[in-house]
Formats: structure tokens, C-alpha cells, sequence
């Protein structure tokens, strides 16, 4: 059995639903951006490395990331694992199927939370298996250095995860497997161990634009880039501030959602294949899966911190929920 092979099935024994492997070179953007490197590129590598970081300067340079200050910091670094690990030659991306059986409480009077925030927070799920397999890696290659992150690097997880084959990028931008549809969490281990890659996915998405049509503040802005200041997840998650700092003309479109939007995910056609999960930790409890905005509206912050302890949903922040929730209350009663 090969290094790689061996490596993917370690991986599936530790619970991970898809694993793919990149090739990477440790210098691919300095050689792309014009900086020659300590050795020579392949055309594909240096045409990818390129292609990331034109793609993620250019999303940049129009404000798309709104005040998510970390994505300007170095944007050459989230293009070249190898500025992230020294000799980085190869990337194993990793995914979790989250998608359950349950349907959220779609009456009025409740909120939406997104699927993915419905069990506990699964950073500490991935932390600890991402963990555990770098232990592996150093048990068959002991000579090799690891690291290992779920969205807490300056790694582009989705382009990765594309190129190592576990699906494509959609034109919602959330990659999208032929197994699992829409429903994987990433997380990745880069190593300097250089691994047999994965041929890359193919995107399948055609000429379908569903995803496109359903977002309600219309933040698709074209297939592929999504502009984060009109879309819903970063208004009710990463934006700080009261409700002046949410646009009017986007707050209708929120409705009821108080954390994250699934919207341009649910109306994908390949989740109709896709099954459910048989990971615990992201099965709902009953205020994830049908939270009711009065009560919510009367949390105080030592309440909402201990009720939310160990879900994504503590992220919005307690300032951030109330609003969100006022929102959606306000959306109700105009509706």
C-alpha cells in the first residue's frame, strides 16, 4: 500500500467522509507573482498558484470581503501553502458530511439557524481528528512536518479541496461533492511528505443557476463571486454592530434567519442524492432546529453564552444575536 493510500484510509477510520490529496510546491506564488523560486514550477503548477491568488486579489480589490480585515493580510500567503509550511509538498483535504434527516421549524415566530451551526461546533470535531491523523502521518513518514487547520488558516480550504477532487466550487462558491452535495466541512493537513495526488473534480454545476435565483439579497453577484456585504451568513455572523450596520434594503431579504442562510445551498439538484450523516455531534437540539425569536429576543448574555457554549452560534456574538433577532421579528410582523 502506498504512503497516500495508506494515509486515505487512516483517514476514514478516524470518521473524515471524503479525503483527497493536492500536489503542491512550496514557492508557487513568489514564482507566479514573478519572484523566482528555488526551483523550477510545472506550467500547471505555477498556472494555479496564479489563478488563486488573481482570483482572491481581485475579490479584494472590489471590497467583497467587507470587514473581514484578516482575508487583506497577506493575500500571497493563502495562495502558497508553502509560505504557511516550510517544503510543503502536498495538501490531504478533508470533509464531514453535516447534512441530518431533521427539517427546520419553518412556522412563524422562528428563526433560522444554518444546518451547519444545528449540533456542537465542529472545529473541536476536526481539531481533534486532524490531530490524530498528522500522529499517523509521522508514524509512516517520521521524517515529515505537518499542519493541519479547519478555517483557521490562511488556507483557501475550497480551492484545495477541488483541486485533491472531493468536489468543485459552485457558483454559490461552496464546493459541492457528486457524494455528499453541498453538506461538507473542510478541514486540511499540508505536509512535506509528497504524496501521489488526486485528479482535480470537474465542475458539474452546466448551465443550472439556482443557487443564483434563491439568494434573497442577490449576493451572487455573477457565477462564482459572491459579494460577503450583501450576503446573509456574513450580515448575521461576522458584521459587528446594531442594526444600523445591516443596509435596510437587505434586512427584508434576511427574513428569518438569525445565523447564517442556507437558501443557495437547499435548491442545489445534487443534494438530492446526497445522505444524511452519522456523526452525532451535528445532530440539532430543539432551539437550533426551531428557535423562537420572542424568547430569543429575552436572552441576556450570560445565558446566551452558556446556552451556546458549544455551538458556532456563539461567533454572531451576543449584540450580534439580539439583532439578527430583532430583524427577523421585524420581518415577521411586516410579512
Amino acid at each position: 500500500m502506498s504512503i497516500a493510500a495508506a494515509i486515505k484510509q487512516e483517514a476514514r477510520a478516524l470518521g473524515f467522509d471524503a479525503v483527497g490529496i493536492t500536489h503542491v510546491s512550496g514557492e508557487q506564488t513568489r514564482s507566479a507573482a514573478g519572484n523566482q523560486g528555488n526551483r523550477a514550477l510545472s506550467h500547471s503548477e505555477t498556472a494555479a498558484s496564479q489563478h488563486l491568488f488573481d482570483r482572491l486579489t481581485e475579490w479584494l480589490r472590489r471590497g467583497y470581503h467587507g470587514t473581514m480585515a484578516w482575508m487583506e493580510r497577506a493575500p500571497n500567503k493563502r495562495a502558497d501553502p508553502g509560505q504557511v509550511l516550510p517544503g510543503c509538498r502536498s495538501i490531504i483535504s478533508l470533509g464531514i458530511n453535516y447534512l441530518t434527516e431533521r427539517r427546520a421549524n419553518e412556522q412563524p415566530g422562528y428563526g433560522r439557524i444554518a444546518r451547519y451551526a444545528w449540533g456542537r461546533d465542529y472545529h473541536k470535531l476536526f481539531d481533534a481528528r486532524l490531530k490524530q491523523l498528522e500522529q499517523v502521518i509521522h508514524k509512516i513518514a517520521p521524517e515529515s512536518k505537518t499542519r493541519s487547520y479547519c478555517d483557521t488558516g490562511p488556507i483557501m480550504e475550497k480551492a484545495w479541496a477541488e483541486q485533491a477532487g472531493l468536489g468543485w466550487i459552485g457558483k454559490h462558491s461552496n464546493l459541492v461533492s457528486a457524494d455528499y452535495g453541498s453538506w461538507l466541512l473542510l478541514g486540511e493537513v499540508l505536509t512535506t511528505v509528497d504524496l501521489e495526488p488526486d485528479e482535480p473534480a470537474t465542475d458539474l454545476c452546466g448551465s443550472c443557476t439556482l443557487c443564483i435565483q434563491a439568494c434573497p439579497t442577490r449576493a451572487i453577484i455573477e457565477p462564482y463571486v459572491v459579494d460577503a456585504t450583501r450576503c446573509i451568513s456574513y450580515l448575521t455572523i461576522e458584521l459587528r454592530g446594531d442594526d444600523t450596520a445591516i443596509p435596510h434594503e437587505l434586512q427584508a431579504g434576511i427574513g428569518n434567519k438569525i445565523f447564517g442562510c442556507d437558501d443557495c445551498l437547499d435548491v442545489c439538484p445534487f443534494n438530492l442524492r446526497a445522505e444524511p450523516t452519522q456523526e452525532r455531534a451535528f445532530q440539532p437540539s430543539t432551539l437550533t432546529l426551531s428557535p423562537p425569536l420572542h424568547e430569543l429576543s429575552k436572552v441576556d448574555e450570560s445565558t446566551f453564552t452558556t446556552v451556546f457554549q458549544h455551538s458556532p452560534v456563539r461567533r454572531a456574538k451576543h449584540q450580534g444575536f439580539l439583532r439578527n433577532v430583532a430583524i427577523a421579528q421585524r420581518n415577521l410582523k411586516s410579512s
